[in-house]
């Protein structure tokens, strides 16, 4: 879409309090509150060589992060049964954590990937199941004692050098990569449940976060507090991408209205800078590489304001075969995004881009056209010499500009038009008139 055009619908509203729309969606200031963990997610858990975890620590603690987050595979650990782990893993893992604790970063364990032997996969895709990466190692366990048994003995290997553990990954999203099958609702509640309290045996201190949700609508997160899942858990993992702050805001509003005010862990979030080869990669609009480092920097630094937010971490450090989310290159080149985020760790406080407002003239009409920071909705208002008063509600495109044309009732003059984004708040907004 082009950057002229605008990607949600507009709303004139013609008698609402501007500054109580603005308190409204307005993010609590954090007062006294530490830093949150301030991170990347670093190469996932295998057996590999273990110079890929040197490397990767190396390179968090040169972006003056706080923590990193990994996924462990299960299936990769224990491919054989319960009593049983693969060497190479396990060394791999003991050095992620052994260089993390060095360099004084913690680490977020994400546990998934049920093995052969334990997934509750059908016949049909059960058959050709290897010992890891496939189709049956994205079902849920079908011994969840097996899976709890798992996180307990990861909490107690490695103690006080996790940030936390999170319980599987996804399990409300779409494409059924990593909670296949039915009643996922049901069946990640029943995992969660065995495993909080696994991991708390074995080790009190260890932060335990569920969620890992996609969906920012809170229907998932309402079908799981129907299943009883509150007190399972000391935080709620979430995983946004599109309007980054908009949904933060979102699923907090679900949390509360159910009596839960545990903290967030927004522990992957990114951009993908594959314009202009792509358009499209997993799922989310290519962007350029400048506007993937300002997006980075931007959110980081506006979340870090909320007292309810317990991490940031980035997805990703390095780019894959497959995707261009890491702030490096996947030879190992600094891209634009390295910069931006190291700057955002060392001076998280520091200041975020503010929107940009122009007004023309065109074809008998007044046009609004700028910039803003990315990750929230954005607010119009505009007042006229007449005494009407026009407000809108709309996104930025994928590089973070807007254009629209207001309406013609409005006239040609005397007509003066603010904008702002509604995490930021109206003060942090332009302002220009015609």
């Amino acid at each position: 879409m082009a950057a002229a055009q605008v990607f949600a619908l507009l709303i004139a509203v013609f008698a609402i309090s501007a500054a109580a729309l603005a308190a409204r969606h307005s993010p609590s200031a954090r007062s006294g509150s530490p830093v949150p963990l301030l991170g990347v997610n670093v190469e996932n858990v295998l057996p590999v060589s273990l110079s890929g975890a040197d490397a990767d620590i190396a390179t968090a603690a040169r972006l003056h992060a706080t923590v990193v987050r990994s996924e462990v595979a299960w299936s990769a650990m224990q491919p054989t049964g319960p009593t049983a782990y693969d060497p190479r893993a396990l060394a791999y893992l003991d050095r992620l954590l052994a260089d993390a604790a060095a360099r004084h970063i913690r680490v977020i364990l994400l546990v998934d990937s049920a093995p052969c032997w334990d997934s509750s996969a059908p016949p049909e895709v059960l058959k050709s199941c290897a010992t890891r990466s496939t189709r049956a190692n994205g079902y849920p366990p079908k011994d969840p004692a097996a899976y709890a048994a798992f996180v307990a003995f990861l909490a107690q290997r490695y103690g006080s050098t996790l940030a936390a553990i999170e319980i599987w990954n996804e399990p409300d999203q779409i494409n059924e990569h990593f909670f296949a099958g039915p009643e996922k609702a049901r069946r990640y509640a029943e995992l969660l449940k065995l495993a909080y309290p696994a991991i708390k045996r074995a080790n009190p201190a260890v932060t335990v976060i569920a969620g890992s949700l996609v969906g920012s609508n809170g229907v998932f997160l309402r079908a799981l507090y129907a299943q009883g899942i509150k007190g399972y858990y000391d935080g709620l993992a979430v995983h946004y991408y599109t309007l980054t702050l908009a949904s933060v805001r979102s699923i907090r509003r679900v949390q509360l209205a159910n009596g839960d005010a545990t903290p967030l862990w927004l522990d992957e979030f990114g951009w993908t800078s594959c314009w202009p080869h792509q358009r499209i990669q997993a799922e989310q609009a290519c962007v350029t590489a400048a506007v993937q480092a300002a997006n980075l920097r931007d959110v980081l630094r506006a979340l870090v304001r909320s007292s309810y937010i317990a991490a940031e971490v980035v997805y990703r450090l390095s780019d894959d075969p497959n995707e261009d989310f890491g702030v490096e290159s996947k030879s190992g080149v600094s891209k634009p995004a390295f910069r931006a985020v190291a700057s955002a760790f060392a001076s998280p406080f520091g200041a975020v881009s503010r929107a940009k407002l122009k007004l023309h003239l065109r074809s008998g009409a007044i046009y609004a056209a700028g910039s803003g920071p990315a990750g929230d909705i954005m607010e119009l208002e505009a007042s006229a010499g007449n005494g009407l008063l026009y407000r809108a509600t709309f996104v930025l495109d994928r590089f973070d500009r807007y254009s629209l044309r207001l309406p013609r009732a409005l006239g040609k003059h005397h007509v003066s038009v603010h904008v702002w984004q509604l995490w930021a708040g109206r003060h942090a907004g332009a302002s220009a008139s015609i």
